[in-house]
């Protein structure tokens, strides 16, 4: 008995310190972003005040960087650029996946093999032979020019969440909607997509987030100012707001604020398709 009890209490320990670690890892992470959003608070004499939280906050970096204009359409080019990512990126992974798993194709693990070698590609290394080839075929300035680099990258993790998503699913169910005269694509759309919807959520957001943060295709893609997303406000804004600051951060929180909502808001779905078998083997 005492020696049960001591165990307990020593796993319990356990858990208390494991718990502590993870609660300072949490907020060590934290500290950048928590900075970031004071020093929009601030105003310029006192931008890099050492102190972690502004005693006198305000509010006109934030009034002085929307009435400048031009923030929304970046916002809308990147809602645009993400939004299309998503798409493409589903479609292309789920077919892939679709004709590998459950189709068996010839040469299915060769192209498997094909396409997750990119994995091993560093961004770096692509950004000269995308920014070529979509110079001489005239997609560099349009939306068409960076969504399909950007789902291009992202297909890779797609497609080995969704490809261990469908081998969960039983064979039984497939072979009993070909019996009754089911075809490819009506097995797909029925049976296969509904059972990996959790996975599809998965792909969904960490898509979404790749896109919207994406910076050096983006930058490189698009010169010009109607085209450009997002994470290249700063670089735009950097000239009026050189000596300010207070307004550069200000850009840079509103910028930071989609993707943290829409990780928080759907933040449940995606750790549950991933335990659901997003990464199941």
């Amino acid at each position: 008995m005492q020696r049960g009890r001591a165990m307990f209490r020593a796993e319990r320990r356990g858990r208390r310190a494991a718990l502590a670690v993870l609660i300072a890892a949490a907020a060590a992470s934290l500290v950048p972003t928590i900075y970031m959003v004071d020093i929009s608070f601030r105003d310029s004499t006192q931008s890099f005040a050492p102190v972690l939280i502004a005693p006198h906050p305000i509010l006109r970096n934030y009034a002085a960087v929307l009435a400048t204009g031009g923030l929304g359409r970046f916002f809308l080019n990147s809602l645009i650029v993400a939004a299309g990512s998503v798409a493409l990126t589903l479609v292309a992974a789920t077919l892939l996946s679709f004709a590998i798993e459950r189709l068996k194709i010839r040469f299915g693990r060769i192209i498997l093999l094909i396409v997750l070698s990119a994995l091993l590609l560093p961004l770096a290394s692509l950004l000269i032979p995308i920014t070529v080839l979509l110079s001489r075929g005239g997609l560099t300035n349009t939306w068409l020019g960076l969504i399909g680099p950007t789902a291009a990258i992202g297909i890779p993790f797609a497609t080995v969440i969704l490809k261990e998503a469908m081998a969960a699913i039983p064979d039984e169910l497939e072979e009993a909607a070909t019996l009754d005269g089911a075809s490819s694509l009506t097995v797909l759309v029925r049976i296969v997509t509904p059972l990996t919807r959790s996975a599809l959520i998965v792909v969904a957001i960490w898509q979404f987030l790749y896109s919207w943060n994406e910076f050096f295709l983006a930058l490189v893609i698009m010169t010009k100012n109607a085209y450009k997303t997002l994470p290249l406000a700063p670089l735009y804004y950097q000239g009026p707001f050189m000596t300010d600051p207070g307004k550069l951060f200000a850009i840079l929180t509103l910028i930071a604020i989609v993707p943290m909502l829409f990780y928080v808001l759907l933040q449940r779905w995606f750790v549950g398709g991933l335990m659901a078998g997003g990464v199941k083997g």
